[in-house]
């Protein structure tokens, strides 16, 4: 198992010099990779940065930890624009860049500035940018024609560090089936967990990431693994990791309840073990 830390892109970590100290820091303390949300407003008030700002900012100090977003809704971002993005971090960090992504899920993000509304339909678009975006990064001509984007010939270059491409992980919310479905087309799955029953959000166990495990095997095509990305209680890493968690992650939210500087000593501390 690897652990990684998982911030937002406001409050503290708005200003990306902070970041980048910060993910120096985390990399010097053992750490395994950085994510950072993708939002580009979550009120009038708060202070929100470029995640890839922040992304490049901490590329320019690490030499090992992963980089990544969790998630980047890719409906709400041109998946040509997005292309370019990631592939110029993944050239900037030496090949370290994990895109997450998702249909996105906070509504009035996307109602505030006109967004698609229909989670079906994000979901859609989701499935398209997938395509545009690995298409674009061969560097060879690639167009598409679907029912939400249209794309004639173009090559992109220059292309990913990585091959065969940068890896991707699904957000999904177990326990939907069809998010599930869709990570297991790709390289990770980055779940939460939900019960309808009781209209609220799980904690994680190690129960609920063995029962999505199976789940997501059953649909697995590609031969290579799939990382499973889960936001686990660091006192029982040993115990996901044998349900078939591959990534830890740890990460601060303002529901927590913690202090920034509490929870950052705890992690300037290093992992488990």
């Amino acid at each position: 198992m690897r652990f990684c830390i998982d911030v937002p892109n406001f409050g503290r970590w708005a200003n990306p010099r902070h970041f980048a100290d910060f993910a120096k820091g985390v990399e010097d303390a053992g750490w395994d990779g950085i994510s950072v949300w993708d939002h580009i407003w979550v009120g009038d008030r708060s202070e929100v940065a470029d995640p890839w700002v922040l992304l490049a900012a901490a590329a320019m100090v690490t030499d090992r930890i992963r980089l990544m977003t969790l998630v980047t809704p890719v409906p709400r971002r041109h998946p040509w624009k997005l292309s370019r993005e990631c592939v110029s971090i993944d050239l900037l960090s030496g090949g370290r860049l994990t895109l997450g992504v998702g249909s996105g899920a906070l509504g009035p993000e996307f109602a505030r500035f006109h967004g698609e509304g229909d989670l079906r339909v994000r979901a859609e678009m989701l499935d398209e940018g997938l395509q545009i975006l690995t298409g674009l990064w061969t560097g060879e001509p690639y167009e598409f024609h679907g029912k939400h984007y249209q794309l004639e010939p173009i090559a992109f270059k220059p292309t990913p560090m990585q091959r065969p491409r940068i890896p991707i992980w699904v957000a999904a919310t177990w326990p939907s089936r069809r998010p599930v479905r869709r990570a297991a087309r790709w390289d990770g799955v980055a779940p939460i967990f939900y019960s309808a029953e009781d209209d609220e959000y799980l904690e994680p166990t190690p129960g609920l990431v063995r029962e999505l495990a199976e789940y997501a095997a059953r649909h697995r095509t590609a031969e290579s693994p799939l990382d499973i990305a889960v936001g686990c209680d660091l006192g029982r890493a040993d115990e996901f990791a044998e349900a078939g968690v591959t990534w830890c992650r740890h990460g601060w939210a303002p529901e927590i309840g913690i202090d920034h500087e509490d929870w950052m000593a705890g992690v300037l501390s290093g992992p488990p073990g």
